[in-house]
């Protein structure tokens, strides 16, 4: 049991798959929801404060290098790109957008596409962690429910 909290624990640290692919894991292991929406937490958040810090210094610096250039460069640009149109559209209400984006599970959506995005647009490092853990709440929690078939359920009683 030990084994599949830890790995719940390092999938949602990985990039595009983070809780979304976490929690569904727990619950095809068999594990209790709460605690694995915990450790999945945790394990998506530890990341957070690394990329906002160093992830746009990083890209930067490898932007014009040979071999890594050109994904540096689309990195930073994606990144920039999304970061910028969440931010016309967002307006004043930027902190509730980025909150949203990293919330909804969308594929690319996450905290490591959120927290770059933060970095690129210059959104200061307190906003841009509470944005992107309330993110990952309530992305949690929509996986979590979906997961156990509430949702599923709903849609069957609905249509």
């Amino acid at each position: 049991m030990l084994q599949s909290y830890i790995m719940v624990f390092f999938i949602s640290m990985v990039p595009l798959i983070e809780l979304r692919g976490a929690i569904p894991y727990s619950q095809v292991m068999g594990l209790p929801l709460l605690e694995s929406y915990i450790i999945a937490i945790i394990g998506n958040m530890l990341p957070v404060p690394i990329i906002y810090l160093f992830a746009r210094k990083v890209l930067e610096w490898g932007a014009d290098k040979p071999v890594i250039g050109g994904f540096f460069t689309w990195c930073l640009e994606k990144g920039k790109h999304g970061g910028e149109k969440l931010q016309a559209k967002a307006g004043k209400g930027l902190f509730v957008a980025l909150l949203l984006f990293v919330g909804i599970p969308l594929p690319g959506t996450g905290a490591w596409t959120g927290t770059l995005a933060a970095s690129l647009l210059d959104i200061d490092f307190k906003s841009s962690i509470l944005a992107v853990m309330g993110g990952v709440l309530l992305a949690g929690v929509i996986m979590g429910l979906a997961s156990v078939g509430v949702l599923g359920a709903l849609n069957s009683v609905i249509f």
